[in-house]
């Protein structure tokens, strides 16, 4: 049997002795399974379960290379991962999985197992709807984040949390693949299809007024700690049934805009619209797009109802307390969530990371006419976004580029 006293990569083989030696969650005699059901680009994860209760769990490793690449990544994102996780579980009472054990040795997080939930990335591109989901996800935002600002905490606090949960590797993967590759290709990484490659320069990489926001974003990016946020919050990290919604993944949390969040969620929905307006007949994907719709213009809508009523009731920050800061705080996290929409837009299509809902339409010309309307929706996210302040002001902006 394998020692666990030093830190190496588990296989599904070796996952089963590890979960008997180190976690009380099965009886030591439990038939137990496992198989490696990861498909991100940095981790591994497996799932164990008892062949005959079919009690389940889910153990999330981070090995020191990255999945995708083999080069080298700090660990320590697993550590962050874990206690982020169990405070979000807290704050947003469940919409995270539950947290059993984290392993800083063997850097694994044993989590409650939510396979009766999709991925939603996945259940857009089958046209499903999920009543809850503007609610939920609305609510996780503002539950989570805001009371991890200095509004709230102490300052002293916050400022040692800020250190605590410095991320500089998987920071620095953003701050190269949302905020620059896709505007100046310094490293030669973007993907673009030869039809697109002209309509990308012209658009994209000449707009030089563009280029420009992209660098204030990208600076208020890395010196904004504003909260602790997830980082990675796309329809990917998400997984729901129609009742529930739980959160994935916050490897990528850090201290920083709280836009970056709202605006990462909103953006990923541009996706499945715009799968759906080229591949379908109008008629048969006419209520999946009116809930998208909706949806988008509600979760917008919710996170400013929610996190003004939060705000009047839990800020403690005697100047923070005034109605007139209150709102100009709120401005400047609508403008950072509109920006953000359009840089993770354009770096979906542009860069190297690419997301399934665009690269599955397999007409190229279909798939041009997708990437364009995203590309000039998310340019006028960026430029427009102090002027941004509604749900209705993202959807009619696509609407106008249909």
């Amino acid at each position: 049997m394998p020692k666990f006293d030093s830190h190496f990569k588990l296989t599904d083989k070796e996952i089963i002795p590890y979960v008997k030696e180190n976690l009380e969650i099965f009886p030591k005699d439990a038939n137990l399974k496992a198989e490696e059901i990861g498909d991100g680009n940095i981790n591994y994860v497996f799932r164990v379960w008892d062949e005959d209760t079919n009690k389940s769990i889910v153990i999330k490793q981070a090995d020191i290379l990255l999945r995708s690449s083999g080069r080298p990544l700090d660990v320590d994102r697993n550590r962050i991962e874990a206690e982020v996780l169990m405070l979000q579980w807290k704050l947003s009472s469940g919409l995270t999985p539950e947290i059993y054990n984290y392993d800083p040795i063997m850097c694994t997080i044993a989590m409650e197992d939510i396979s009766d939930h999709k991925n939603l990335r996945l259940a857009l591109l089958d046209n499903e709807t999920f009543p809850y989901f503007a609610d939920h996800i609305s609510s996780f935002i503002v539950d989570t984040l805001l009371p991890t600002t200095d509004l709230v905490m102490d300052s002293g606090e916050k400022k040692d949390n800020v250190a605590k949960y410095i991320n500089k590797d998987l920071c620095k993967i953003s701050e190269d693949l949302v905020f620059t590759e896709p505007y100046i290709d310094y490293k030669g990484r973007n993907i673009v299809l030869e039809e697109n490659i002209d309509f990308v320069t012209r658009e994209i990489y000449n707009d030089r007024e563009l280029v420009l926001e992209a660098g204030k974003l990208k600076n208020n990016f890395m010196n904004n700690a504003q909260a602790l946020i997830h980082g990675d919050l796309h329809s990917g990290s998400i997984f729901l049934n129609k009742e529930s919604t739980k959160i994935l993944d916050p490897e990528f949390a850090f201290y920083g805009p709280i836009g970056y969040d709202v605006g990462n969620v909103v953006g990923n929905l541009f996706f499945a619209w715009a799968n759906a307006y080229v591949t379908k007949d109008f008629e048969e994907v006419k209520e999946f797009i009116e809930w998208l719709e909706k949806t988008i213009e509600d979760i917008v809508d919710l996170f400013k109802e929610k996190f003004i009523k939060l705000y009047r009731e839990i800020v403690t920050d005697v100047m923070a307390r005034e109605e007139d800061y209150m709102y100009w705080y709120l401005n400047s996290v609508l403008s950072d969530t509109a920006g953000s929409a359009g840089l993770e837009i354009i770096r979906r299509v542009v860069g190297d990371s690419k997301v399934l809902d665009i690269t599955s339409i397999e007409d190229v010309h279909t798939r041009v006419k997708a990437e364009r309307l995203l590309l000039l929706s998310a340019k006028e996210f960026i430029k427009n976004r102090e002027s941004i302040r509604s749900g209705k002001d993202y959807t009619r902006i696509f609407r106008s580029n249909l």
